[in-house]
C-alpha cells in the first residue's frame, strides 16, 4: 500500500520545522556608536583652562621650575660675575655660543624661565581663587547632619546610660565647643561637629603666599636694579650707572636718580690657611673689608665693616662682598720716554688654585707705537716642568708678574679702533708681539719693582707693588619685605596643613525598650588619623557618658573600658 504524499509520516510527526523555514527576529548587533559633539573653539579653550589650573599642572610646574633654575647655579651668570662668563666663553668656544644663545648665562631673564614663571602664576590663580570660594562658603556653613546609619562609619562606639537623652546631647555638646568644634544640634536627637578646617585654611594660605611670593620677585625684577663693581683699595665708588663694571635694572627704575650711596675701600684684609700638610692648606680664613660710607652727600662719612655674610645696607641699597684679587701697580713708559700709563691693574683669578690670575694692561696713548701687555700674576711664583708658572700659596709670598708684549703696527691706531669692549680682553689681531734676541716671543718676569726694557725702543714698564682689590655686587630691591613676609607666611601655613588634622564626629541618643539611652558615636577624619578613636572616647568621657564598666556595640577595638580612656584633645 502506498502512502499518500500529503500524508505526513511518523518520522516527521511532531518534529520541530527547520530553522530555514522559521521567520523570527534577527541576532542582536552591536550598539550604535554615539556621536560626540564637536568641542569647538570653546570647548577646547574650557579644556585647556581645565587642565592649567589642575593642582596636578600647578605641582608639576613650580618642579618644572625648580629644575629650570639648575643651570642658574651651573653656569656662570652676567649678572653676577659677567668676567667670568667672558672666561667661559673663551674656553668653550664650541657649545658655549650656544648655551649665550640659549639664555644659560642669564637663566632668570631667559624667555623660557620667564615662560614658566608666568604659567605657574596663572595656574595657581585659577586653582587657589575658586578654592578659596568653596572654603569660605563651608567655613559659614553648619556642620553636615548625622548619617542614619553611624555603624558604617569609622570609630564607631554605642553605650548605654541612664542619663536622660537631652541631658546626654547637652553635655556633648559643651563638651565639643571647649574643644573648639563647630557644632549643630539636629532634631533634638544628635550632635554634629567638626573642626580641623585650620589645615585647609593653611593649605590656602601657603598658595596664596607662594602667589604674593611671584608678584613679589616680580615687581622687584621692575622697581629694583643690581650692579658688579670691582674696587681696589684705596679707590671709591659712587652709586651711579658709569661706575658700574656691569649694571642690570628694572624697566621702572629711574637710572639717572639712583639711591644716594659712595664708600671707599679702605683695607682689604684676607688671610689663608698657612698650616702645611693639612687638607685646608691655602683656605680662606678671613676675609673682609673696611669702608669709609657716606649715605647722603651732606651727610658725615662712617667706618663700616663688612664680611660675605655681613653685607652693607645703605638706605635699602645692600652691597655684598663677593670675591677678591690682587691689582699690580704698574708704570709704562712709551718710546719717548713719557709716561703713558700709571696705576693698579686688577688681574681676574683664572680658575686654577692659589689665585693664579691673569690681565690685560692697554697703553693706547704711547707714542710713537700703543702698547698691550698680557699676562699672569703669581702670588707664590713657582715653576712645573709641565704647567709652567703656577702658585703654590694664595697669599703674597714671593710675587712674580710673567708679562707678554704686544705693539702696534706703525701709524695703526689698532687699541682706539679695536672692537674688543671689554678692559679685560686684549684685540690682538691687528697687534705686532715683540720678541727677543733670539727671536722667540718676549717674555717678561718682573719682581716687585723691577722694570724691564721693551724691544725696538717701544718703552719701559715697571711693577711698583701691588695692592688688592674686592668684587662688590651692589643691589636695591625695595620689596625684600614683601617677599619675606609672603615666605613667612607660606611657611606657617604649610605647617598648619601638615599637623592640624580635619575631623567630623556624630552622637545620636535614644531610648530602649528598657527606658535606657543609648548613646551612638562617630567619627570621620580626612587623611589618616590613628588617633581618631581615642578621640571619640575622650569626648564621651569628658561628657561624663559612663557605664558600668564596658561599652556595648564597641567596633575597632573600641571595647575597653570608657572611664580608663585619657582626653586626648587634638586641634
Amino acid at each position: 500500500m502506498t502512502t499518500p504524499p500529503d500524508t505526513p509520516t511518523a518520522t516527521t510527526v511532531g518534529a520541530a520545522p527547520a530553522a530555514a523555514d522559521v521567520e523570527g527576529p534577527a541576532p542582536p548587533g552591536p550598539p550604535p556608536e554615539v556621536a560626540l559633539p564637536p568641542l569647538g573653539a570653546v570647548g577646547w579653550v574650557r579644556w585647556a583652562w581645565r587642565q592649567l589650573t589642575s593642582m596636578r599642572t600647578a605641582l608639576l610646574l613650580l618642579l618644572l621650575l625648580a629644575v629650570a633654575a639648575v643651570p642658574g647655579s651651573v653656569f656662570p651668570q652676567r649678572r653676577i660675575n659677567p668676567g667670568r662668563v667672558e672666561e667661559y666663553l673663551a674656553e668653550h668656544t664650541g657649545y658655549g655660543p650656544w648655551l649665550d644663545r640659549l639664555g644659560f648665562f642669564d637663566v632668570y631673564s631667559s624667555i623660557w624661565f620667564s615662560a614658566i614663571y608666568l604659567l605657574l602664576f596663572v595656574s595657581l590663580v585659577g586653582c587657589v581663587l575658586p578654592r578659596t570660594r568653596v572654603h569660605l562658603r563651608a567655613l559659614r556653613a553648619a556642620p553636615p547632619r548625622t548619617p542614619r546609619r553611624l555603624e558604617r562609619l569609622p570609630a564607631h562606639t554605642r553605650v548605654g546610660v541612664d542619663t536622660p537623652a537631652d541631658d546626654v546631647l547637652e553635655a556633648l555638646a559643651s563638651t565639643l565647643r571647649r574643644r573648639r568644634y563647630r557644632v549643630a544640634r539636629h532634631d533634638g536627637a544628635s550632635v554634629s561637629a567638626e573642626r580641623g578646617y585650620l589645615s585647609e585654611t593653611g593649605n590656602l594660605v601657603f598658595h596664596l603666599a607662594l602667589l604674593a611670593l611671584l608678584v613679589a620677585v616680580a615687581v622687584g625684577s621692575m622697581v629694583g636694579y643690581s650692579g658688579q663693581v670691582l674696587a681696589v683699595e684705596k679707590t671709591s665708588f659712587a652709586n651711579s650707572v658709569a661706575s658700574y663694571d656691569s649694571f642690570e635694572a628694572g624697566p621702572r627704575v629711574d637710572r639717572g636718580n639712583l639711591a644716594p650711596l659712595a664708600f671707599t675701600l679702605d683695607d682689604l684684609r684676607v688671610r689663608f690657611e698657612a698650616q702645611a700638610g693639612g687638607t685646608q692648606f691655602g683656605a680662606p680664613r678671613e676675609f673682609d673689608a673696611d669702608l669709609t660710607v657716606r649715605d647722603e652727600p651732606d651727610a658725615p662719612p662712617r667706618r663700616v665693616t663688612i664680611s660675605p655674610n655681613n653685607p652693607l645696607d645703605s638706605g635699602g641699597v645692600r652691597v655684598f662682598l663677593l670675591g677678591n684679587g690682587y691689582a699690580p701697580v704698574l708704570t709704562v713708559r712709551d718710546g719717548q720716554g713719557n709716561e703713558a700709563f700709571s696705576g693698579p691693574v686688577p688681574f681676574l683669578p683664572t680658575g686654577q688654585a692659589n689665585y693664579k690670575s691673569a690681565g690685560v694692561v692697554k697703553v693706547p696713548f704711547a707714542k710713537p707705537r700703543q702698547i698691550g701687555l698680557t699676562g699672569l700674576f703669581l702670588p707664590t711664583y713657582a715653576i712645573d716642568p709641565a704647567e709652567g708658572p703656577i702658585s703654590l700659596f694664595p697669599d703674597v709670598v714671593a710675587p712674580r708678574l710673567a708679562l707678554t708684549a704686544f705693539v702696534s703696527k706703525p701709524g695703526d691706531d689698532a687699541m682706539t679702533t679695536s672692537t674688543a669692549g671689554s678692559v679685560y680682553v686684549l684685540d690682538t689681531s691687528r697687534l705686532e708681539q715683540l720678541k727677543a734676541s733670539d727671536g722667540q716671543p718676549l717674555r717678561l718676569l718682573l719682581a716687585p719693582g723691577a722694570t724691564a726694557t721693551l724691544p725696538g725702543g717701544a718703552g719701559t714698564v715697571t711693577f711698583d707693588g701691588l695692592r688688592r682689590y674686592a668684587a662688590f655686587d651692589v643691589r636695591y630691591d625695595p620689596t625684600k619685605p614683601w617677599v619675606l613676609g609672603a615666605a613667612v607666611l607660606a611657611l606657617a601655613g604649610l605647617t598648619a596643613s601638615l599637623f592640624v588634622r580635619r575631623r567630623r564626629v556624630w552622637f545620636s541618643a535614644s531610648t530602649d525598650a528598657d527606658g535606657r539611652t543609648v548613646v551612638e558615636a562617630a567619627a570621620l577624619s580626612r587623611g589618616d588619623d590613628p588617633r581618631l578613636e581615642d578621640e571619640v572616647r575622650s569626648v564621651l568621657v569628658a561628657a561624663g557618658v559612663r557605664t558600668d564598666g564596658t561599652t556595648q556595640g564597641a567596633t575597632k577595638g573600641t571595647t575597653q573600658s570608657t572611664e580608663q580612656s585619657t582626653e586626648q584633645g587634638e586641634e
